[in-house]
């Protein structure tokens, strides 16, 4: 879940209307300051770029450099749409401030651990931060309105993507760019809870409802389940695949030559085409399939 610190920036660029500040790194990036939360749009291969950020850059923007970043949000397009990502997360803040949220240090038992902060969201609904996690609680009452289909008995829903839960059955406590998220994820991770409510989602709405359709398109197919550029066959990769995808004891296994320029995982996974892609029997890459006689 985004979080971002609501403090004044210092007036080091130019300053949009919004609130954010645009300028250019010293390695001549298009950078922007919300609040301490610093964004730059980072250069990739082949012309493209992605979306990094930092946070609490203690410098002029004109002396940020590419070290300052850590995060990856994804690929953007152009200028235009780093833009539009950063004048979305100054919104956000804007409207951050105007929710009743409140910060305590009261200590509290986590299924992550001991909490070492907390942020109230409303009476019987708070998010503990932990030393390597975190999730909101929801009291016994307040989770009654949480859908059954997607409720948590005790309560808890960590942050990576049960925190969803909580923003769609609690929206008023969230901003719309959480509110988006919140729908992004619910639709990604649980499509027949969103689908019950009677919007049927659509090829590339949902990952897992993709993930699905996937699965039962190749599950007579060769799916890779483990890959290594080969030495023995310079130019290919050495793929070791499984009927479906399948893992686990048991699972019948053959390897594949690949050649290098066609091999692209794709979003569920690469699938053997076996008149193109040939059993391979020679010596392996795979230490684990090193003196192995067959397929």
């Amino acid at each position: 879940m985004t979080r971002i610190l609501e403090t004044a920036p210092p007036s080091i660029a130019a300053q949009d209307s919004s609130g954010a500040f645009f300028g250019r790194s010293a390695d001549g990036m298009l950078v922007a300051l919300v609040g301490e939360h610093a964004f730059a749009m980072v250069p990739a291969r082949d012309g493209r770029h992605y979306l990094a950020s930092g946070w609490r850059i203690r410098r002029p923007m004109a002396e940020w450099i590419r070290l300052d970043f850590y995060g990856h949000s994804g690929e953007i397009a152009d200028e235009s749409a780093f833009r539009a990502k950063v004048l979305e997360q100054a919104q956000h803040q804007r409207e951050k401030l105007a929710l009743d949220r409140r910060e305590d240090r009261s200590p509290a038992h986590t299924p992550w651990g001991p909490s070492q902060g907390a942020t109230i969201y409303a009476d019987g609904v708070t998010f503990y931060a932990t030393a390597g996690h975190g999730g909101f609680h929801v009291s016994p009452d307040r989770n009654r309105e949480v859908p059954p289909l997607l409720r948590a008995t005790d309560g808890w829903y960590e942050e990576d993507e049960c925190w969803a839960i909580v923003a769609i059955s609690f929206p008023h406590l969230f901003t719309a760019f959480e509110r988006r998220c919140a729908e992004r994820t619910i639709k990604d991770s649980w499509p027949d809870a969103w689908e019950i409510f009677g919007t049927i989602l659509a090829a590339g709405e949902s990952r897992t409802k993709d993930q699905r359709a996937f699965e039962a398109e190749h599950s007579a197919d060769w799916i890779v389940v483990s890959a290594i550029a080969s030495d023995p066959q310079k130019g290919f990769v050495e793929c070791v695949a499984t009927p479906g995808g399948k893992r686990g004891p048991g699972t019948e296994e053959r390897r594949f030559l690949v050649p290098s320029g066609e091999y692209e995982i794709g979003r569920f996974g690469f699938v053997i085409d076996p008149d193109r892609h040939p059993v391979y029997a020679g010596p392996s890459s795979f230490i684990g399939w090193r003196g192995r006689g067959s397929p």
